[in-house]
């Protein structure tokens, strides 16, 4: 643990342990410490692709519905090759301290994200506790779209990283176009959300029920560059009762009495843990432990 953070991890942990309700927002951020690659800027994101550098395509390029409408096999070489990726990635520790503080302190939780990645579900977070705000790369709806039917991904993908091409191309089962996964990419008239708008209405309901109580927010790794996580936090941070703890290594800036930890997820989430652990086992005012 860095020796300058460590009043702020004990702040922090003070806020957690006196929570009542805990939201977890998350960008991409919070992948990295699980090796996810940061797409942050056309350097982070070539660096992971380095094909579309050569070929002069950016993040927001790749992400571009038009792909599946034109040329289909290409647009899954991009999206294929996250699927296999983030089935393949193991979520970090991070996730699991989360996990452990919201039953350890009996919190009710909420997680808000814009990672497609589904790595809370996977790390055993409840599904019927995660706002994906741009949807999901393990489900699927279809280019057009026909119809607002969105399934689960299940397609296998090889992708030529030549080319970035996919072998595969999933089709709709209902017209038999091309499917698509169900994310918002840029420039998308064609994204259903309406998964994504029931999952907003449970966040709805999830901040009702904890009106005025303690709420703590953890926002883990949300940039600038598309701030909704953010906006989410301070949003929830302006409501009486709430405090924001923001872990980032490069963007931690949140105004009193919000916290800012200028440091990465992992560390972040570690730092946190170590000062709740110290404070459970440090002995009582009269001396005797907490048995």
């Amino acid at each position: 643990m860095a020796a300058g953070l460590a009043p702020l991890f004990r702040e922090a942990a003070e806020a957690v342990a006196g929570a009542q309700a805990l939201v977890v927002t998350a960008g991409a951020g919070m992948g990295v410490d699980s090796g996810l690659p940061d797409f942050r800027g056309d350097t982070g994101f070539w660096r992971a692709y380095p094909l579309y550098q050569r070929l002069g395509i950016s993040f927001v390029d790749a992400a571009n519905p038009e792909h599946f409408e034109h040329d289909p096999a290409f647009g899954w070489g991009f999206y294929g090759h996250r699927t296999n990726l983030y089935r393949a990635t193991v979520p970090h520790a991070g996730f699991a301290l989360l996990l452990d503080w919201a039953r350890r302190y009996r919190l009710d939780l909420f997680v808000a994200t814009s990672n497609v990645d589904g790595q809370f579900q996977k790390a055993g977070f409840p599904g019927e506790g995660v706002l994906e705000f741009h949807g999901s790369i393990h489900h699927l709806q279809c280019t057009g779209p026909c119809c607002d039917r969105i399934w689960d991904n299940r397609e296998e993908f090889r992708i030529d990283e030549e080319t970035m091409r996919s072998d595969h191309v999933p089709l709709c089962p209902r017209c038999g176009r091309a499917a698509r996964p169900n994310i918002l990419m840029f420039g998308d008239y064609a994204w259903i959300g309406e998964r994504t708008g029931r999952q907003q209405e449970r966040f709805r309901q999830f901040l009702s029920r904890h009106s005025g109580r303690r709420v703590v927010v953890i926002e883990l790794g949300a940039g600038t560059a598309i701030p909704t996580v953010r906006a989410t936090s301070e949003r929830i941070g302006s409501l009486s009762g709430a405090r924001v703890i923001r872990i980032n290594p490069r963007e931690p800036q949140i105004r009193p009495p919000h916290l800012s930890l200028p440091c990465g997820a992992l560390e972040g989430l570690t730092g946190i843990e170590e000062m709740l652990s110290a404070s459970a086992s440090s002995p009582s005012p009269s001396g005797r432990g907490p048995g």
